[in-house]
């Protein structure tokens, strides 16, 4: 009989072994399979289990949690969606995140290691600290004044502050509601629907993921790189460029907008935008500078974040002389977004050096202690500060007695280049309209922002269209608004 009771226990401790070996099987090497299995909610229940955090604009909050009652019981709500959906991006339960929401998900979510001292502590015990926050470098009166400018019309605009890369205003027109996507059932998948097949695109961001033919504003590329090169040692010389200019090997001749630019000098192409010597000048640049130059720009380089990606802007590598003529005044196949514009303004106005834009100043707890900081990081000198400072003086000239005259801000010192862009097969697209520069205080030892904005205007007549009278004075009010908020510290 004992033997038996003894047989009896071993078989049992046996099964004893087999069911602790397969929970550990179960918890350990089949654990991953079973979360990322769709039919799984748990993961799902417990990201929505507790409110999100925050995203910051000037310390108050632009995002918020409301109690659905439901299985997925927290659902994301915006305050004034559509003027920051370009920053915020949006947070569904049923199509996922993007922009900040994304990129600052594991803060949000409360699942950043960084949230709590003892993270391990809630990985054994399967919970949570609640979500952290992301504080923002945007200005509320910058984005405002960048949204009214825009009035809805298809567009971007970006400012930056150029001595540290801050992103003062990142807009993009038309824009949408991210609320209407935050929880499930028929409307959001309704929303979704209509926002993805509206021909303006809403959900686009055009300041990063948009890439537009940058027209005349990438002639301050083009002069930045003459002067470094030294093709041009005297802006004010006369260049011989004859009006209209026969494009290189070709019987193209190119002409200009304007009268007055037969044999004009480097800043006087800047200050009326003649292309004819603009594109002279970059053909005698040559080729591997204009490249060298456009890159140190930004131009052609993968991998910017924001921490959101962004679309790469391209400058061409293998070129015609004729073909570069054309890329030297932004058309051809050169490409850039509004942030990439805004750079190239915020490197002139920061004595020649780029800095790498970013929007998000610190990450914090929920009680507001400090996880990890944004800060201003190099990306490496765009052009000499002697060169810098002769774009400067040019950008001035266009602004006070030039084409960019509606960007003039009384009692600043403002500078600025226009643009109007063609497009289309054979150019018979609707111009986009263009403007960058910066500002700053008369007293300033800097400017204290730079702008780009870009306006395709589709219900505009052709010959309407300008730089100066669609882009500049939404540039101006973007800049007033800068100048007149506080700067971060």
């Amino acid at each position: 009989m004992i033997r038996y009771i003894r047989w009896c226990a071993c078989f049992c401790a046996l099964l004893l072994a087999a069911l602790l070996v397969n929970v550990a099987r179960v918890q350990v090497w089949e654990a991953a399979a079973y979360g990322a299995n769709p039919a799984n909610k748990r993961p799902a229940i417990e990201r929505y289990a507790e409110p999100r955090g925050d995203i910051l604009v000037d310390g108050r909050p632009v995002t918020g949690s409301r109690d659905s009652g439901q299985l997925l019981r927290y659902e994301r709500t915006y305050g004034n969606g559509p003027l920051y959906a370009p920053v915020t991006g949006f947070s569904s339960q049923t199509y996922g995140t993007s922009l900040l929401e994304r990129t600052e998900d594991a803060i949000l979510a409360g699942t950043d290691p960084g949230l709590s001292a003892f993270p391990l502590w809630y990985e054994l015990a399967r919970g949570r600290p609640s979500g952290g926050n992301a504080e923002t470098t945007v200005r509320a009166a910058v984005q405002q004044a960048a949204y009214t400018g825009l009035a809805g019309r298809r567009g971007a605009a970006v400012a930056l502050e150029p001595a540290t890369g801050r992103i003062l205003a990142l807009v993009s027109s038309p824009s949408y509601d991210p609320a209407e996507l935050s929880g499930t059932g028929g409307p959001v998948k309704e929303a979704w629907a209509r926002l993805n097949a509206d021909p303006a695109r809403p959900m686009l961001n055009r300041a990063l993921r948009e890439t537009y033919p940058p027209g005349s504003t990438f002639k301050i590329v083009t002069a930045a790189a003459a002067l470094d090169a030294g093709v041009v040692a005297d802006v004010d010389a006369p260049t011989q460029t004859p009006d209209p200019y026969p494009l290189p090997g070709t019987s193209t001749l190119l002409p200009n907008a304007g009268s007055g630019c037969q044999d004009a000098s480097m800043a006087e192409a800047v200050q009326w935008s003649c292309n004819t010597v603009m594109a002279k000048i970059g053909v005698r640049v040559g080729l591997r500078a204009m490249v060298d130059a456009a890159r140190r720009f930004g131009f052609n380089e993968e991998g910017l974040r924001v921490p959101a990606w962004v679309s790469r802007s391209n400058f061409d590598t293998d070129m015609s002389p004729d073909q570069l003529a054309l890329s030297s005044i932004g058309q051809f196949n050169t490409r850039a977004t509004p942030l990439q514009m805004a750079m190239v303004a915020a490197a002139v106005a920061n004595g020649g050096e780029l800095c790498s834009p970013y929007l998000v100043e610190r990450t914090t707890q929920d009680d507001g202690d400090e996880v990890r900081r944004g800060g201003r990081r190099g990306l490496g000198r765009a052009m000499s500060p002697a060169t810098a400072l002769r774009l400067q003086e040019m950008m001035v000239a266009v602004v006070e007695n030039g084409t960019g005259r509606n960007a003039a801000i009384p009692g600043a010192v403002v500078g600025g280049k226009t643009g109007t862009a063609q497009h289309g097969v054979g150019n018979a697209g609707t111009p986009y309209a263009w403007f960058i520069g910066w500002a700053g205080a008369q007293d300033a030892a800097q400017p204290a922002v730079a702008v780009a904005v870009v306006v395709e205007d589709a219900e505009a007549r052709r010959g309407d269209i300008s730089g100066n009278g669609a882009a500049a004075p939404i540039a101006r009010a973007v800049m007033e608004a800068a100048l007149a908020a506080p700067a971060k510290r």
